[in-house]
């Protein structure tokens, strides 16, 4: 099996969003050491308690301090965007880092409608073109424009991934011959049914090309289950908090979110996103993992991990690293 990483860069209480895009630059070595396949990181823009808002800067930045795991934007937010430049950008990146850089693909518009207007006029009429979206980047990335090209022109392209939560992201995924990754941390929907309809439309682009999968998973691994349930309470509160419209400080400490009062109805909600969490000792997480392989159809899991102390984060991916690699 392969394991990855999805980084947010989080910033806890205590830090700034400088020492929080350093830790994620410290988190891509470790998984580099500790064999994970790539790390990739997310854009979002003006949410409270997240540092990284360009993902392309950041990989160049990362690409610099590694030197074999692989990277990506996970995921280009493509309807604020020209494909052109996403293109030249993975390209130059390609360029920079051979054979190591992915480009994940998706449509959320990554912040709030404010930002959303701010970042793009014609945001929703972009994420109806996105079919046409994907295509135009696809010419570029591949070279099929005969009257422009998206250079410089690495050696080894960079590989397109579709994120999604979706059956309409799945079945774009399978249309376009793309690797698809299913962000099952955030969906309510039924994830199996949804990658198995990405492997009954899975078209190839090339005769050799066969489809993947990625199960994107939201977890948290202690030494002891205690300590893990205690870790992730940071995390759970931090989310409900953001619901609220707070949680402009950073991700709580866990005294923090121990003192923090719920409503009955945040008390449903906490259950709810705990649901959607791998939280235990190594042989518990490598458990859930394994099962969500076969359930999934997966060849790869990529896990994302949020904590208050960056140790706590480190140790986590060590944990799960240790026992499932």
């Amino acid at each position: 099996m392969k394991l990855s990483i999805l980084d947010q860069s989080p910033i806890s209480s205590n830090q700034t969003a400088e020492e929080a895009l350093n830790e994620s630059m410290e988190l891509a070595q470790l998984g580099e050491r500790l064999s994970y396949e790539r790390f990739w990181m997310t854009e979002h823009h003006d949410l409270p308690g997240l540092a990284c808002s360009a993902p392309e800067i950041m990989l160049g930045y990362i690409g610099a301090k590694t030197n074999t795991i692989r990277l990506g934007t996970g995921a280009v937010l493509l309807p604020h965007y020209k494909p052109y430049k996403v293109a030249e950008v993975h390209h130059q990146l390609a360029t920079l880092f051979p054979d190591r850089i992915d480009l994940g693909v998706g449509r959320a518009p990554g912040g709030s409608a404010e930002v959303t207007n701010a970042l793009n006029d014609n945001f929703l009429q972009n994420v109806y073109k996105m079919p046409d979206l994907v295509e135009e980047l696809l010419s570029y990335l591949h070279g099929r424009d005969p009257k422009v090209s998206a250079s410089p022109l690495p050696n080894v392209s960079p590989t397109p991934w579709m994120l999604g939560t979706s059956e309409k992201s799945a079945l774009l995924a399978g249309k376009n011959g793309l690797s698809y990754v299913f962000g099952q941390f955030m969906s309510d929907e039924s994830g199996p049914a949804i990658t198995q309809k990405y492997l009954d439309s899975f078209t190839p682009r090339k005769r050799e090309q066969t489809p993947q999968i990625i199960v994107t998973i939201s977890a948290i691994c202690a030494e002891t289950t205690e300590r893990a349930e205690e870790i992730a309470l940071s995390s759970l509160i931090w989310q409900l908090q953001r619901d609220k419209g707070e949680g402009e400080q950073g991700i709580p400490s866990i005294q923090a979110a121990k003192d923090y009062p719920l409503t009955n109805k945040e008390k449903e909600r906490y259950k709810d996103r705990k649901q959607h969490m791998i939280i235990g000792d190594p042989q518990y997480v490598k458990a859930q993992i394994k099962e969500m392989q076969t359930t999934y159809q997966a060849g790869e899991i990529m896990i994302m991990t949020t904590t208050y102390a960056p140790q706590d984060r480190l140790r986590s991916y060590e944990l799960i690293a240790r026992e499932v690699l």
